[in-house]
């Protein structure tokens, strides 16, 4: 069986920067219908290559807007259908992580964190879902094909104990606890609902942060076996495995892509 997703129409949140746009381009490449959602209006424009006033080329629509507000989440469906009828596959893509301090009271990142990991990515998965139920109305075809796939974005800071990382460790962790309860609610109605979690991958945040000190990529190849920082792209392709038949019997699985980084867990050691 292939990982074919041609013909599908999938969102990918986070769209406009790093692994999210990373994914897009190639769900777009692997002949899905794409809607690249996003804050960054303008960033989704120079990456689709439209010109003021113009559209997006081919099978793909750009979706700018703040989607911790709900009437932006409804909007976001009105478009997708507006421009492709159905909603397969949602990518929930788009993450936050910004360092914690675990003992000043005054620190707010934790709550943030949990807003925009957590509940932004909770009222998503669940208006998508409603959505997917209702396009599939009382169709009785065969009980083995999912009528649609749920993937959300993780990170194995989720198992880590890192004190700096406390609110986007908490949000994750509770984020991959979410993947997994939601699996269990929507499995009869044949929605798969699975993560992605990862370590080092050569994001738009990660490559500030390499810039901005030359001794960061020789520590993380030091805690990784595999010795390198993930592409994206290599992101992209487990997620397309799970957006696709080929794992039609996969639900509430949370698959790591860290290069080994998880199996030495020293707690000194970044999980970014």
């Amino acid at each position: 069986m292939t990982f074919s997703i041609q013909g599908k129409t999938a969102i990918v949140t986070g769209a406009a920067h790093g692994i999210g746009l990373a994914i897009a381009r190639h769900f777009l490449d692997q002949g899905a219908n794409v809607v690249f959602a996003d804050r960054d209006e303008g960033r989704l424009h120079d990456e689709l290559g439209i010109a003021a006033g113009g559209e997006a080329p081919g099978n793909a629509i750009p979706f700018a807007g703040d989607l911790r507000e709900r009437l932006t989440i409804a909007n976001l469906l009105s478009a997708v259908l507006d421009s492709f009828e159905r909603v397969d596959i949602l990518v929930n893509a788009c993450r936050q992580m910004v360092p914690s301090d675990p003992l000043d009271p005054d620190d707010d990142s934790v709550a943030m964190l949990i807003e925009q990991n957590l509940m932004t990515a909770l009222r998503l998965n669940q208006a998508v879902a409603r959505r997917m139920i209702k396009q599939a109305g009382s169709d009785e075809e065969d009980e083995t094909r999912s009528i649609g796939s749920i993937i959300n974005l993780s990170s194995i800071a989720a198992r880590r104990t890192h004190p700096e990382l406390l609110g986007y460790s908490v949000s994750t962790a509770a984020l991959d606890q979410m993947t997994r309860s939601l699996a269990v609610a929507l499995a009869p109605h044949r929605i798969r609902v699975n993560g992605v979690s990862f370590g080092s991958v050569l994001s738009s945040s990660l490559m500030g942060a390499l810039k901005e000190n030359a001794d960061y990529r020789a520590d993380i190849r030091d805690h990784t076996p595999m010795h390198r920082i993930a592409k994206p792209g290599e992101v992209a392709e487990a997620v397309q495995f799970l957006a696709s038949d080929a794992a039609a019997f996969m639900t509430g699985q949370i698959i790591t892509v860290d290069g080994g980084r998880t199996l030495l867990d020293p707690v000194t050691a970044p999980a970014h």
